[in-house]
């Protein structure tokens, strides 16, 4: 009912585009939350019907009103390739399936959050997108905004490599440099949303974000053959392992245990379950700029806690460790990767944690995030700085 409902209003309106996926979101967020916000969504859209009428016919399951409510969005986020891995599921000893959003357009897994927080400000009425990074949230904010037609500012710290700042101007985005790290940064990008009345997306602490991370496991559900025994990940302030974690419970796989890496200097997820309290590192001192949240999001820290381990599994690795998985993965796989992202394969080149002693049988998936953050000449320079002289 809910996808006939959106084709009555786009031929009454005669409209197209991200105000279609905009009326899905609403209605999705209605469920969950009660009339108030179809509420939303019949101002913004102009609706003849009550809204509490609208409600009741968008009572379905779970499932299906995410795939409706995602109509839309998938035109902004990319159903990334998923398959089983030759190379790792013969070192691991069991059957490892890729999640290859290092293809996303916009260079990670960035723009499935960012697209559904872009997309549902723009339609709750935004004039302008303000945000904060130095690197894949503020490409994947950059490139949402310009599809839905919204100036965006994003505020970056000042160790934001050229490159990243090059990229982002050309996607549109207005780019201010301030403070020493993304903390700083942040701090001024709220003050700026505060003072224009420009509409603030956070690069990862936001619903609409987890709600746009989650598809990812929707997709698993889809192209998978069965239900997986691990899901291996990374986590810097957190929006990718809340989505998955939240995506787990929606599609009824609240038992699949997930495997979060971390490097060394950034590290504040296994720091902060380690002291038992949230952890706001001194500095991020690690090349994985990614994983770079001095403080963690306290929503996903106090999730991760309630859940425990091994269901939440975290593992840390070192800075080179991460750089001989990427460099191995190019080899094997012909992809690029940043070092983020090489932490998550390090995991399993080095079967840590959870990963040890797999089964044959076994299916593990590796969440391959991307990122932008390298080019193959970064990636030898790394490789001489650290001393990576091999491959695994």
């Amino acid at each position: 009912e809910l996808t006939g409902n959106v084709q009555v209003v786009n031929r009454r309106r005669g409209s197209t585009g991200w105000r279609d996926g905009g009326l899905a979101v609403a209605a999705a967020q209605a469920t969950r939350r009660g009339n108030c916000a179809f509420e939303m969504a019949s101002v913004c859209f102009g609706l003849q019907r009550p809204a509490s009428r609208l409600c009741g016919l968008f009572r379905s399951t779970r499932s299906a009103l995410h795939s409706a409510s995602n109509a839309q969005i998938a035109q902004l986020h990319a159903e990334t390739p998923c398959f089983r891995s030759n190379p790792l599921s013969e070192r691991l000893g069991c059957n490892v399936w890729l999640k290859m959003d290092a293809v996303q357009p916009s260079g990670s897994f960035k723009l499935r959050g960012l697209s559904r927080a872009v997309v549902e400000a723009a339609a709750c009425g935004a004039t302008s997108i303000v945000s904060s990074s130095g690197g894949n949230a503020g490409l994947a904010t950059a490139h949402a905004a310009r599809e839905v037609g919204l100036p965006c500012t994003i505020f970056v710290p000042e160790s934001t490599p050229q490159p990243i700042l090059t990229k982002l101007q050309q996607y549109g985005a207005g780019v201010v440099v301030h403070g020493a790290a993304w903390d700083e940064a942040n701090e001024r990008a709220v003050a700026e949303a505060a003072t224009t009345g420009g509409t603030l997306v956070h690069p990862f602490d936001q619903p609409e974000v987890w709600n746009g991370n989650a598809t990812l496991v929707y997709e698993l559900e889809k192209d998978l053959p069965r239900r997986p025994d691990a899901i291996v990940t990374v986590c810097g302030g957190g929006g990718l392992l809340m989505g998955i974690l939240q995506g787990l419970e929606e599609v009824g796989w609240e038992s699949v245990p997930v495997c979060v890496a971390e490097t060394v200097g950034a590290d504040s997820l296994h720091q902060s379950l380690v002291r038992d309290e949230l952890v706001t590192l001194p500095a991020i001192t690690s090349i994985a700029k990614s994983l770079g949240a001095r403080t963690m999001s306290r929503t996903i820290f106090e999730k991760c806690r309630e859940l425990g381990s091994p269901k939440v599994s975290s593992w840390v690795t070192t800075d080179a460790s991460a750089i001989r998985a990427c460099s191995t993965f190019l080899d094997e796989h012909r992809v690029l990767v940043e070092p983020a992202c090489g932490a998550a394969l390090a995991a399993v080149y080095e079967k840590a944690g959870l990963l040890a002693d797999r089964q044959p049988d076994d299916l593990v998936v590796v969440e391959v995030c991307g990122g932008a953050l390298i080019d193959k000449a970064m990636l030898d320079n790394f490789r001489r700085d650290l001393d990576v002289t091999d491959n695994y």
